[in-house]
């Protein structure tokens, strides 16, 4: 079988949880990695280099914007913030599957650069939850928490564009059934091809003698 880690996109909507679903994974399970975004913005308090993010002048960004190092990038209130290809790259070389964390249209942009990427979609039972888990962070004002609840719309068209619907009622079991669904992506052809190519090639003389 190949060696090589599974690509996987999760997105949703705010307040889904999507980020404490993650840390699930990274705490329940050894073979995952989740992707180190580059960044523009200065490091705030306690930010590590290659852990936090990859922390880069405009200049050095637009370079490698140029230079197409990125997988998906977007500039958010004056500062840009990527997906460096080569780290995705060596962690997937090196067996780890690695997760991508990322909105909507940065999931898109991905599936067409990798048709193998598997993307998730992580969303609460139903609205009213949503809107509870928004409230019950205590962070964000009325006006704030409408424009999410607006942009959840927006969104729920896009849904259908992802491989899996999965449904975050409780942390433990949400993790779980993304972590059968990466199992499964590594039994599947297109993580399998350089085994099927050994397959054909052992199984050519036979065919030979056949004729």
């Amino acid at each position: 079988m190949d060696n090589q880690g599974v690509l996987i996109v999760i997105s949703g909507f705010a307040g889904a949880g999507k980020g404490t679903v993650v840390k699930r994974l990274l705490e329940q399970y050894d073979n995952y990695a989740v992707s180190v975004s580059a960044t523009t913005r200065r490091p705030r308090e306690g930010e590590q280099e290659g852990v936090s993010y990859f922390f880069k002048t405009v200049e050095e960004f637009e370079q490698l914007i140029k230079e197409e190092k990125f997988i998906e990038y977007a500039r958010y209130v004056d500062n840009y913030y990527g997906t460096p290809k080569a780290f995705v790259q060596e962690m997937r070389d090196a067996g780890r599957d690695v997760i991508l964390e990322i909105e909507v249209q940065g999931a898109l942009h991905v599936k067409e650069q990798y048709p193998d990427a598997v993307l998730i979609f992580v969303t609460p039972p139903d609205s009213q939850e949503l809107e509870n888990r928004l409230r019950g962070r205590g962070t964000e004002d009325e006006a704030t928490i409408a424009k999410r609840m607006a942009r959840a719309y927006e969104e729920s068209f896009l849904m259908k564009n992802y491989d899996y619907i999965v449904i975050n009622d409780k942390v433990e079991r949400c993790a779980d059934c993304i972590h059968r669904i990466v199992s499964s992506a590594h039994a599947s052809s297109h993580e399998n091809k350089s085994f099927m190519e050994k397959m054909q090639n052992q199984l050519e003389h036979y065919a030979k003698g056949a004729k």
